[in-house]
């Protein structure tokens, strides 16, 4: 009989991963994990693949207990994550005995929380990705009672005498404030914009509650078109910043259709679109101009920071034994 992770209090959590990398082509969203960043690290923190399948939670409370003995990870937004009612730390593995209750609770300050089993979960796939796409209506949220197939346990890993858990691998945790700092590079359509093209860094905007993971509606002193003249629909990339006639911004993010004709005068950096997608409506946005090179350097930063993690984890896991997952 196979082992599970059963939901008890589902909150509004999905199964995701990094989304459908190079689908735009033939028309679909890329989709996955609104905050990359996190959903990777939580994956290396369990030693498994980058990509596999973990839980996104987002704003409200959740809960779930295994049937078997498993090591997690928990990262995102800060939150209250207990064990059996007992507080343990986020951004490091955590070992649960089966039957014991995970809860996270009391999201804060960021809107996304980022769940990882060691050797992930059994999930369905669309495209070469088990991230929900609405417009097509693959996927759902969870609902109480779901159960989630594990294919692998892990006994319990602790100091045999205090019980202090053997792990303090200092992932790189980035900061989770508002108002948020987002980094942007120039867009296309720049030079239309004119003079009122630097409003987009002279004043925060406001996330208003009309924001998904679709796209971010913003309000604030909006930069206007000065030039004349339609434009076609194109191609947009995630993190491109939309300008409509109107008082709002648009912020495409990860489930964002691929073409749209409105005037592109920023887009939103790598390591930007991870903050974005903890920022809840009503929080304060304040953009940061970056050149290409300086947002190639951030990224390459980041991405260094995981990757030594990763080194971390598996020496650590080696010498307590702990297999780590083999990618398929």
């Amino acid at each position: 009989m196979a082992e599970t992770l059963v939901i008890r209090t589902p909150g509004l959590t999905t199964v995701q991963d990094l989304g459908r990398v190079g689908r735009s082509r033939y028309g679909l969203p890329a989709n996955g994990a609104c905050d990359q960043h996190s959903a990777r690290v939580a994956n290396v923190l369990c030693g498994n693949d980058d990509r596999a399948p973990l839980l996104e939670i987002t704003a409200l409370d959740f809960a779930c207990t295994p049937s078997s003995d498993i090591l997690i990870a928990v990262t995102g937004a800060p939150a209250d994550l207990t064990v059996a009612g007992v507080l343990r730390p986020q951004w490091e593995p955590v070992s649960v005995r089966a039957g014991d209750t995970i809860r996270v609770s009391n999201i804060r300050q960021g809107l996304r929380v980022y769940l990882a089993v060691l050797g992930s979960f059994e999930a369905d796939y669309l495209q070469g990705s088990c991230a929900p796409d609405t417009v097509l209506g693959f996927g759902t949220g969870l609902n109480t009672g779901d159960e989630l197939v594990l294919p692998a346990s892990c006994p319990p890993v602790a100091h045999p005498f205090s019980g202090i858990p053997l792990f303090r691998l200092h992932a790189p945790v980035p900061r989770f404030s508002s108002p948020w700092t987002i980094d942007v590079t120039d867009g296309p359509d720049r030079a239309d914009f004119g003079d009122t093209g630097a409003r987009l860094f002279a004043a925060p905007f406001t996330v208003t509650p009309q924001s998904n993971h679709i796209g971010l509606r913003l309000r604030g002193d909006v930069p206007r078109r000065v030039t004349k003249g339609e434009i076609l629909s194109r191609g947009v990339p995630i993190g491109a910043i939309e300008v409509p006639a109107g008082d709002e911004l648009l912020v495409l993010h990860r489930g964002r259709g691929v073409t749209a004709g409105y005037p592109v005068l920023a887009v939103v950096t790598a390591t930007g679109l991870s903050a974005l997608g903890q920022v809840r409506p009503g929080q304060a946005i304040s953009f940061r101009h970056r050149t290409l090179d300086q947002a190639i350097t951030a990224y390459r930063a980041q991405r260094n920071a995981v990757d030594a993690l990763r080194t971390r984890v598996h020496s650590a896991f080696a010498a307590l034994r702990i297999p780590v997952p083999v990618c398929s």
